[in-house]
């Protein structure tokens, strides 16, 4: 993940702010969609305890 930068807008709300390798804004986002967005998103480590849960219960099976 890009690193980001906190700022405020004119209005007082809270942005996560993305730039580029020349120093220009690449994205910009409210805190709200950003938080929300990473709280949906899953991780490696928790797609990887997934997929051995599945390996798993189809080898229990098996048996």
């Amino acid at each position: 993940m890009a690193k980001r930068t906190t700022m405020r807008s004119s209005k007082g709300k809270k942005l996560y702010a993305v730039r580029n390798a020349d120093g220009s804004f690449k994205d910009i986002q409210t805190f709200e969609r950003a938080h929300r967005a990473d709280l949906a998103k899953k991780s490696k480590a928790e797609k990887g305890k997934k997929k051995a849960k599945k390996k798993a219960k189809k080898k229990a099976k098996k048996k």
